[in-house]
C-alpha cells in the first residue's frame, strides 16, 4: 500500500485529495497544527475522517516537519498548507510568506536530509503570473506577482525548482488556476456569491455587496484539479504543470450565472463597495493546460457555469 502525507488536509483541496487517494487504495495521513483539537469538518462532511490518520505538524518549524515525516514515512507528500487568501495576505504579509515559502523550504529540506525516495507535490498558484492581460499563461510565462500571497507562492515555486535541479528530488509544482467547490470557506468571493444569491432567493437578505466584478478569472472544479496533482506524482520525470480550464469569465458572469440558477436578475440585488477593492488587483487571468493534456492525459471537464450549478445545488 502506498502512503501519502497531505499537509493541509482540512482545506478544500486537501479533503478532496484525501478522498481520491483513499479510493486508489492509499494509506492517507493528514496534518494540522493541532490535530487533537481540530474537528476536521470537511473530512467529516465527506464521511472519510475515520479513514485518515491525522497528526500535528507546524510546517514553519523544521523539527516539527521532521517528526511528522518520520512518523508517517510517506511515499508521496502533498503540500497544500499555508495562508490561502489573497486579500488577507495584504493584512498579514509576514505570516503569509512564512506559512507558504518557509514551510515549503522546511519540507524540501527534510526530504533532502532523510534521503528517502519521496515524491513531493507543491501547490502553486496562477496568482504568480499577475495580470496576464490577454491570451493564456503556460509553464513558460513570466511571473509578475501582485500580492504578498503571490510573492510567497512564487518563492515556493522556485525553491521546488531549485531543489529538483540541485539535489535530484522528485519535486513538482502544480500552477493551479482558480478552482472552487462546496467546501470553499465563506471568505472566498465565489462562496459569498453563491450563499448570497441563495439567501436572497429565500428572503433572508435583500442585497449582495461586492467589489470589482469586472475582473476575469479561469474557474475550475476542485475534485478534478486534485486528480491532476496525483497524476503529476505518477510520471517518470518530475516537472511543473499549469492546471486550468482555458476559459476566462468575469466575476459579473459568475454572479449572473449564480442568480440565473435561482431565476433571479442579479442587477436588482448586487451593490458595489469600493472598500472591498484590493491595493492591487489582477484584471485578467487564464491558463493554458496543453502540457497537462499531453503529458498527464488530464483536462478540465467542468467550466465556470458547471461549477456555479454544482455549488448552488450543494448549498440547497
Amino acid at each position: 500500500m502506498k502512503k501519502a502525507l497531505i499537509c493541509g488536509i482540512s482545506g478544500q483541496d486537501g479533503t478532496y485529495l484525501a478522498e481520491l487517494l483513499l479510493g486508489k487504495g492509499y494509506g492517507v495521513w493528514g496534518t494540522s497544527r493541532d490535530a487533537q483539537s481540530s474537528a476536521f469538518p470537511n473530512l467529516v462532511r465527506l464521511g472519510i475522517l475515520d479513514q485518515v490518520k491525522t497528526i500535528s505538524m507546524a510546517a514553519n518549524d523544521f523539527r516539527s516537519v521532521l517528526q511528522a515525516i518520520n512518523s508517517c514515512v510517506p511515499d508521496e507528500i502533498y503540500n497544500l498548507a499555508g495562508q490561502s487568501s489573497v486579500g488577507l495576505s495584504f493584512e498579514q504579509p509576514a505570516e503569509t510568506l512564512e506559512s507558504i515559502a518557509t514551510s515549503t523550504l522546511n519540507i524540501l529540506e527534510v526530504i533532502r536530509f532523510l534521503g528517502r525516495p519521496v515524491r513531493f507535490y507543491n501547490a502553486g498558484s496562477s496568482e504568480c503570473f499577475g495580470d496576464i492581460q490577454q491570451g493564456a499563461a503556460d509553464e513558460e510565462s513570466t511571473f509578475h506577482p501582485r500580492s504578498p500571497y503571490a510573492v510567497a507562492k512564487a518563492t515556493a515555486h522556485w525553491l521546488v525548482s531549485n531543489y529538483r535541479d540541485a539535489y535530484g528530488l522528485f519535486a513538482c509544482t502544480g500552477i493551479l488556476f482558480n478552482h472552487e467547490s462546496p467546501l470553499r470557506p465563506s471568505r472566498f468571493v465565489t462562496k459569498k456569491i453563491v450563499r448570497g444569491a441563495i439567501d436572497i432567493s429565500q428572503g433572508k437578505r435583500k442585497q449582495l455587496v461586492l467589489g470589482d466584478i469586472s475582473i476575469k478569472r479561469d474557474w475550475g472544479w476542485s475534485p478534478e484539479y486534485v486528480d491532476a496533482m496525483w497524476r503529476m506524482l505518477q510520471t517518470d520525470k518530475p516537472d511543473d504543470y499549469v492546471i486550468a480550464t482555458g476559459e476566462a469569465n468575469s466575476l459579473e458572469d459568475f454572479v449572473a450565472a449564480a442568480f440565473a440558477e435561482l431565476h433571479l436578475d442579479w442587477r436588482k440585488y448586487v451593490v458595489k463597495d469600493k472598500k472591498l477593492l484590493r491595493p492591487s488587483e489582477i484584471t485578467y487571468n487564464c491558463g493554458n493546460a496543453a502540457k497537462a493534456r499531453h503529458e498527464l492525459n488530464w483536462q478540465a471537464e467542468m467550466k465556470m457555469r458547471d461549477v456555479v450549478r454544482e455549488m448552488i445545488r450543494h448549498e440547497l
